[in-house]
């Protein structure tokens, strides 16, 4: 890692301050997963693309460093953030109270609701909310109720969900009795088997559904059901940093503020999501 061999933090933060030549030939080496469109995926040749790729290339613009981006496995993504093989995280990972015991996040960059993909002609289509959304923190008593309205559709059904993520999170404390969960590596594992009927639906975010439904042979795909924030759902998608590199957050941070100001992280997400995934800062 260039950036932290050659330069302490303190002296980044000067260099970063001035905006100088010294800055600009330093390294942030970003870790992402490479397999959850269109957050970040590996494109044609091998090529990382996605919302993230784009976005970290355009904070470190800002912050006046060279991006190196890597592609890391999910399940290994923060043992090897804290084990120094990178210096941060962009790979649509949510800000939680539980990895914030481990590790420290930027400014959120994306927030977008979760909910259910389901196959058209599934009877889990007609999952009530569809078009709404909920918020744990702003409406916890409609959060409820939309739970609840769902379980009679779901009983018994089986859930893909990508393991180690707050959509496995939530399956498992609102529906572990009512479900059959199956956890994936990948949330392009699980897409695969909602269309092949191995799973009844899968619960992502609306941000990676949408992406999948781009694809022709998800076509029949829709996503149901009341879109759901917060709560163990975390608090939008940010930049997962080691805890004592305080000054890389505050260059994040400001980055990140500055992109949401001029409206570059709305053209971004609308670019990749379809929808503006500006996080409310």
């Amino acid at each position: 890692m260039k950036l932290f061999k050659t330069l302490g933090l303190g002296l980044l933060a000067s260099a970063l301050a001035v905006g100088g030549a010294t800055a600009q030939d330093k390294t942030v080496k970003i870790a992402t997963e490479g397999a959850y469109a269109p957050w970040n995926f590996t494109g044609a040749g091998g090529k990382l693309e996605g919302y993230e790729i784009d976005l970290a290339n355009e904070l470190c613009g800002r912050m006046k460093v060279k991006c190196e981006i890597v592609a890391q496995d999910w399940d290994g993504i923060i043992p090897a953030l804290q084990a120094k093989k990178y210096d941060a995280i962009m790979a649509g990972m949510n800000i939680t109270d539980k990895r914030l015991e481990t590790i420290n996040f930027s400014l959120p960059y994306a927030a977008t609701p979760h909910g259910w993909g389901v196959m058209k002609d599934s009877p889990l289509a007609k999952l009530a909310g569809t078009g709404t959304t909920v918020s744990f923190e702003k409406d916890p008593e409609g959060a409820k109720k939309a739970i609840e309205a769902w379980k009679s559709l779901l009983k018994g059904k089986t859930i893909g969900v990508q393991g180690s993520t707050v959509n496995a999170q939530f399956v498992e404390q609102y529906f572990k009795d009512t479900v059959e969960i199956r956890e994936y590596k990948t949330t392009e594992q699980h897409d695969l088997d909602l269309t092949a009927g191995r799973v009844d639906a899968i619960f992502a975010g609306h941000g990676a559904l949408k992406a999948t439904q781009e694809k022709p042979e998800f076509k029949d795909m829709v996503i149901a059901g009341t879109g759901m924030r917060g709560g163990v759902l975390g608090r939008g998608v940010a930049v997962g940093m080691r805890k004592e590199d305080t000054e890389l957050k505050k260059s994040f941070d400001e980055a990140i503020q500055a992109a949401i100001k001029d409206g570059t992280i709305k053209k971004l997400s609308e670019k990749w999501f379809k929808i503006d995934a500006t996080p409310q800062v």
